[in-house]
């Protein structure tokens, strides 16, 4: 039998958990026809000896709503083995769009998500009102990517609502009907559930909440009949917090909340989780009560990422000086220019003065801002690693210390400032509970600020290769199959006869994490971190070869993931 392509003798880790197996992966088509010994012949063959074979990745939390429709690669994501993304994640969606309604979307995700409005508003084509029409437009777009998305909490009662939707004040009854059918309708068309935001952290431009903030217990139940009769999820950036309710245990009536959600839905719920050294009890609080409240029926699924989210700062991005007036002053020149005037003595002078009266206003511990490394790339730091212990070190300020390692590599040296999980022994606690999921990489979303879309390959190296904190059969499966069953992108995250054929090649002693670049790629020039992997050797997308060592074959065969 002839087939379109065979992967051959390579170790195979199907998705399912299953333990690595030698054997050949058989393609037909957009499928997977063989797995095993395969006697075929094929158009193309891929010699696997000594390589990984693995389903796509599938990425549940991307805000790549918008970039979809100027980069059909899906950049970072795909460069890190993703072959399936979930777009509409907290709550922030595109659609449904009321007539006119477009700007106030585009810069509420600018707001939320630090994604730049006037690229959404040139880059997309706003063909749509309802979610299924924004679903049609996806099929419309070329893609590299298998992507679907959840119907949005602050679209919907944007739409239904208008102004009002902004108030704190509970929604009538006739508003939260509206916003059920609107809900109903997304979920008939496709969509794979349905999401929300109430994070204080989440703001419009005018410093209001995000639509849905404040939203009563009627009106998210609402929502949760609708799913409990069209099937999906229910997403969430939550508040664990008391967000003015009155609250005595704000976790447990969190948690609680979802937990009703979840069993009148007959749902799963997903909820981000962090640790964070400023309250160190907190997210082990979080993962009692939905112990608690899953031994009591229901299906609450923590989601967290697998190593500490930082802010970036470079000299080709943000620098903690910026406010000062002749730190301004470089965000005109190019890298080079930017360069030139740290290493000037007259311009330094200047600089390293205003450097200095920020530094000595603490806002900033620079016990806890690490250069990041290039040989190799580690998200990894002790104490030592500190710009604070390094001017120790070279006995000279913390300002001077900035300014050399700012100017180091070119002007291309990163130094990350961890805000959430920078306790990656919590972090490694965190992802041994058998409810928490990965997530939480945010591809697409705060362009200028982190770069997490990366999360496939950190957790690859440093827990399953480096560490050994989990078999790579695990991991493999918390990054294919459980994701993808969660989500409900059938057919894929498994290496098995008749599923889709979303496979990544790997070269697990080679596989590697790239250095965080600016990229000025958005519409209008808009700039993004991006960053990039060594080791992916080939990533097919529906059988076919989409990536081949990073770069694209010009194959986009991509396609919308409906329920």
């Amino acid at each position: 039998m002839a087939f379109d392509l065979i992967i051959r003798g390579g170790t195979v880790v199907d998705g399912t958990g299953a333990p690595p197996v030698t054997a050949d992966v058989a393609v037909d088509g957009d499928r997977i026809a063989e797995v095993g010994r395969v006697e075929g012949r094929a158009r193309r063959e891929i010699d696997a000896d000594g390589l990984v074979v693995t389903p796509g990745f599938v990425d549940i939390h991307t805000h790549l709503d918008a970039q979809m429709a100027w980069d059909p690669l899906g950049t970072s994501a795909s460069w890190h083995g993703v072959t399936s993304v979930v777009l509409g994640n907290c709550g922030v969606t595109f659609a449904p769009v009321a007539p006119g309604g477009q700007q106030v979307l585009a810069e509420m995700m600018e707001s939320v998500e630090d994604i730049p409005a006037s690229s959404i508003l040139d880059g997309l084509s706003w063909n749509w009102e309802t979610y299924g029409d924004y679903l049609d437009e996806l099929d419309r777009l070329p893609k590299g990517l298998n992507v679907g998305g959840m119907v949005g909490h602050c679209a919907v009662r944007l739409a239904a609502m208008g102004e009002r939707a902004m108030d704190e004040t509970p929604a009538a009854a006739e508003d939260i009907g509206a916003m059920a059918t609107m809900v109903d309708q997304a979920l008939a068309s496709g969509a794979l559930g349905f999401s929300t935001s109430r994070t204080l952290l989440h703001k419009v431009p005018d410093g209001r909440y995000v639509p849905g903030t404040k939203a009563s217990a009627d009106e998210l139940m609402a929502f949760a009949d609708v799913l409990r009769h069209r099937g999906g999820i229910f997403e969430v950036a939550p508040a664990y917090v008391d967000i003015g309710n009155g609250s005595e245990d704000p976790v447990q009536d969190e948690v609680g909340l979802y937990a009703d959600i979840s069993r009148a839905a007959d749902c799963d719920v997903s909820m981000a989780l962090t640790q964070v050294d400023a309250a160190p009890d907190l997210h082990r609080n979080v993962l009692a009560a939905v112990d608690r409240e899953n031994a009591a029926g229901a299906r609450l699924r923590p989601q967290t990422t697998s190593r500490q989210i930082g802010i970036l700062f470079g000299l080709a991005g943000r620098t903690p000086f910026d406010r000062w007036g002749s730190w301004q002053t470089l965000a005109d020149l190019p890298l080079e220019g930017r360069v030139a005037r740290l290493r000037d003595p007259v311009s330094r002078a200047t600089l390293l003065a205003e450097a200095e009266r920020s530094v000595s206003d603490g806002r900033i511990d620079w016990t806890r801002i690490y250069p990041l490394s290039d040989r190799p790339v580690r998200h990894v730091f002790t104490p030592e690693d500190s710009v604070a212990a390094i001017a120790a070190q070279r006995r000279v300020p913390v300002a001077e210390a900035m300014l050399d390692l700012l100017v180091e590599m070119d002007g291309r040296r990163i130094l990350t400032w961890p805000i959430l999980n920078q306790d990656l022994d919590e972090v490694l606690d965190m992802l041994s509970r058998p409810h928490v999921t990965l997530g939480l990489a945010d591809a697409g979303a705060h362009a200028t600020l982190i770069m997490d879309a990366s999360q496939p390959t950190f957790f690859l190296t440093h827990w399953v290769r480096d560490e050994g904190r989990f078999t790579l059969e695990d991991a493999v499966r918390r990054l294919t199959s459980e994701p993808a069953d969660l989500f409900g992108v059938s057919d894929r995250g498994r290496l098995a006869v008749g599923g889709f054929a979303d496979v990544n090649v790997i070269d697990l002693e080679g596989l590697a994490l790239g250095y965080p670049e600016m990229a000025h790629d958005f519409p209008g020039g808009a700039p993004r971190w991006i960053q990039g992997a060594d080791g992916y050797r080939q990533t097919l997308v529906n059988g076919e070869v989409f990536l081949e060592s990073g770069q694209h074959t010009g194959v986009l065969a991509g396609r919308t993931v409906r329920l």
